[in-house]
């Protein structure tokens, strides 16, 4: 007598799971839908903070097109406002995945479910599907490679995550178009006759659904609070365990504070930076104009309580910088009225970002400064000495460090 073939992941009996069911489905799919929603909303007020529709040189996706549509003028007010969304979409992210896998396995059998397709509705909803899975796993696998800075993607992480994030979404407006309905009525009945995704010989229970619900919430708790501590300062960073940024602050002191880039890295001689051979270059229409650090510190200096915050999620409290306003440089190179836009240069032998643009309003608002001191000292070579850009609500690769020139007028 021949045993019986085991059967296929196509054949409903394959998934014996008794937790299966719209009901289930539909909860996690609710939850998925506001903070999705939140997550791709936050992304791309990082896109604009990134690059305010300003210049190529900010813009790492030149071939966007209408994807860029809504890009305006990044704001320099509040100050903590890029702190705030970037927080909330790295924070947020992390602490969805127990719910996106959890989402994943329960929707299984409906990736082998056979025909193919029983009409166009069907057809349409099966193609978004696919595309939300695969859009879906590449942006979390991205972003989270990303906030652990391991940058082994196979191009830059920026156009990577931003066209997957528009592929992502348009498949999930169009799969939650079609299955919103359905969803909000499976939660409302909290079971339903002919459940697609129950299994039609289960195994035994060993928690209910809503325990697994419960089991679900518990693993994102527990990753929220081991990775939001990293966007403070203090005992809570050290809570933030699973980020690169969490444990104590590298030292203590005035530049106690976090950084992602040491001068080591960046490339930076000291030789370079010193009293002797270090002069900022500042370009417009009075010419070239070439300062000493001396120089600088005899112009009238200015402090702004700022914060650093970087698309990794991580920020850093107000700290006090102590320098010159950039408007006042804009006034040096020429420009007496409404200050313009400038490209800063920095001395960093390699990076994305060793080049960066600022917007005239970012150049224009009092607080935006060519930082020479922080916390009452001069800058540390981590912290960008000679002079480093800081301007309110900016990602913190714009607040170029190790400056050397700076070039103003419309980009």
């Amino acid at each position: 007598m021949r045993d019986h073939a085991p059967p296929l992941p196509t054949s409903p009996g394959f998934w014996r799971s008794p937790l299966r069911g719209t009901w289930f489905t539909a909860v996690l799919g609710l939850v998925l839908l506001v903070g999705i929603t939140v997550l791709f909303v936050t992304g791309l007020l990082s896109y604009a903070a990134y690059n305010p529709n300003l210049s190529p040189v900010n813009d790492k996706t030149p071939d966007k097109g209408v994807l860029g549509f809504y890009l305006f003028a990044w704001p320099t007010s509040p100050s903590w406002l890029y702190r705030l969304t970037q927080g909330v979409h790295v924070t947020l992210g992390i602490t969805l995945i127990p719910v996106l896998l959890a989402k994943l396995w329960s929707v299984v059998p409906r990736l082998f479910a056979l025909p193919p397709a029983r009409s166009l509705t069907h057809a349409l909803e099966r193609i978004s599907l696919l595309l939300l899975v695969g859009g879906v796993l590449f942006e979390f696998v991205t972003g989270v490679l990303n906030i652990q800075l391991d940058y082994v993607f196979p191009g830059s992480f920026y156009p990577l995550h931003f066209y997957g994030a528009w592929v992502f979404f348009a498949a999930f407006v169009v799969h939650v178009a079609l299955r919103l309905p359905t969803a909000v009525r499976n939660v409302r009945r909290m079971r339903q006759e002919g459940d697609l995704l129950a299994s039609p010989r289960p195994d035994p229970p060993t928690v209910s659904r809503r325990g697994a619900l419960w089991l679900v919430g518990g693993g994102s708790l527990l990753l929220f609070a081991t990775s939001a501590g990293r966007s403070f300062d203090g005992v809570v960073r050290e809570t933030a365990l699973l980020t690169p940024h969490g444990g104590s602050d590298p030292g203590s002191g005035p530049g106690g504070f976090q950084i992602n880039k040491t001068a080591r890295y960046a490339g930076i001689d000291a030789a370079e930076t010193g009293e002797e051979t270090w002069r900022l270059v500042l370009t417009g229409p009075a010419g070239t104009v070439r300062l000493s650090r001396a120089d600088l510190l005899r112009l009238p200096l200015h402090s702004s309580s700022l914060p650093i915050a970087c698309v990794e999620g991580w920020s850093t409290s107000d700290q006090w910088w102590r320098g010159v306003r950039l408007r006042d440089l804009a006034a040096l190179a020429g420009h007496h009225g409404d200050p313009p836009d400038v490209f800063v240069e920095s001395l960093q032998r390699h990076g994305a970002f060793r080049h960066a643009a600022l917007r005239a309003n970012q150049v224009a608002d009092p607080r935006s400064l060519l930082a020479l001191q922080v916390n009452g000292e001069d800058l540390g070579p981590d912290h960008g000495y000679p002079a480093r850009v800081i301007v309110p609500a900016a990602p913190g690769v714009l607040n170029t460090k190790w400056v050397a020139r700076m070039t103003f007028g419309e980009l």
